[in-house]
Parts: C-alpha cells; structure tokens; sequence
C-alpha cells in the first residue's frame, strides 16, 4: 500500500505509525498539497493528505478511514479487546484527535494576513488545545497514556499531537505546562517505529 502526503502532517504520520505498528508494509511518498498539487492531484483528485492506494488501486482518504483499512488487512486493531478499556483508548484518540487538528488550525491562522484575523475565533481554538492538552496531560500523570512496547491508538494520537505542537507551534505548547504528556511523548519518539517516521522527513 502506498501513503501519500508530508510527514509533518499530523494525520500523515499517525497513519504511517499505526500501519507499521499492524505489521503492514507501508511505502511512503511525500507530496505536498500546497507545493506539489498537480502531482497529488494524479494520485488522488480531491488533493487530501493523508491519501492511501491500497494494493488494488483504491484510493481511500482520510486517516481514520485509511487507519480502519490498514486494520482490515492486517485483521486486528491496536486497541485493547476489553470493551471499557476500548472506550477509553477510543476517548483518548479523540481528545489527541482534536488537539492535532487545533494546532493545525492555529498555524493556518498564523499565514492568514493580519487584517483577515478574527480573534475571537483565535482565542477559542487557543483555549480548545489547552484543553486538549490539560487531558492529555492528566492521562500521561495517570498511567493512561503508554509508550511501549504495545502502544495503543490514544498514545500515538498523543505523541503525535504533542510532536506536532513542538514542531508548529512550540509556543503554545510549552514542555513545563505539561510536563507528563512531555515525557510520555518523549519515549514513544525513542521507539524505533517513530524513529522510523520522523516528523521532519521530506524526500528530495
């Protein structure tokens, strides 16, 4: 199967961690939807990262989407079996989700030219990853969130948030505000299969 899109795409990379996790092989191709869209737009017309061509062709976007596929083929998931413990791991997926997607909206409220800033909407999505954040950070000091060696989905949900908030927006993320998430993310960066797909990497 083949995974397009940038490794400092949030969504990108979850996709790629989890895929390897599962056992699958995965071939990875950076494209970026700003600087390459003629190119994604070959592989895939709506221009979405992450994008994934399975071994028949299909095309399938989104990385929950792309994530449930992987699991399809490898015939088993990353989350617990235990019911309860499912739905907390599906909770923290969620909440590590969101933080992502606020920090993603943050940068893209950065590029947009001072005059067409709304503040109001600046500050709630400011305050929506704080919370994020603050809950991520009570499951880390909880023991609820992991880093190895069976990581769940919640904890790369999380690690992946907090990569990405230090390497967008380190500003907003602070590593003594949230210390524990800090740490917990810190390790999984160390594992081999991170180390693997590394935020940062971009092909010639």
């Amino acid at each position: 199967m083949l995974l397009v899109g940038m490794l400092d795409s949030p969504y990108v990379r979850r996709a790629a961690v989890t895929g390897t996790l599962l056992g699958l092989d995965v071939e990875h191709r950076s494209v970026s939807v700003f600087r390459h869209m003629d190119a994604f737009r070959t592989i895939n017309p709506l221009i979405k990262a992450p994008t994934l061509v399975t071994g028949g062709g299909v095309v399938i976007t989104d990385s929950n989407l792309i994530i449930q596929h992987m699991e399809d083929v490898a015939g088993r998931s990353l989350r617990p079996a235990d019911k309860a413990a499912r739905a907390r791991d599906l909770s923290l997926t969620g909440i590590g989700i969101v933080a992502a997607d606020k920090a993603v909206s943050i940068e893209y409220e950065r590029k947009r030219p001072e005059a067409q800033r709304y503040g109001p909407w600046q500050e709630r999505i400011v305050a929506q990853l704080d919370t994020a954040l603050e809950l991520l950070e009570d499951a880390a000091k909880s023991g609820a969130l992991g880093s190895g060696p069976d990581l769940r989905p919640g904890d790369i949900a999380a690690t992946i948030a907090w990569g990405f908030c230090r390497f967008v927006i380190p500003e907003f993320a602070p590593e003594e505000r949230w210390p524990a998430l800090a740490a917990q993310a810190k390790a999984c960066e160390a594992l081999d299969v991170f180390k693997h797909w590394p935020i940062d990497r971009e092909e010639p």
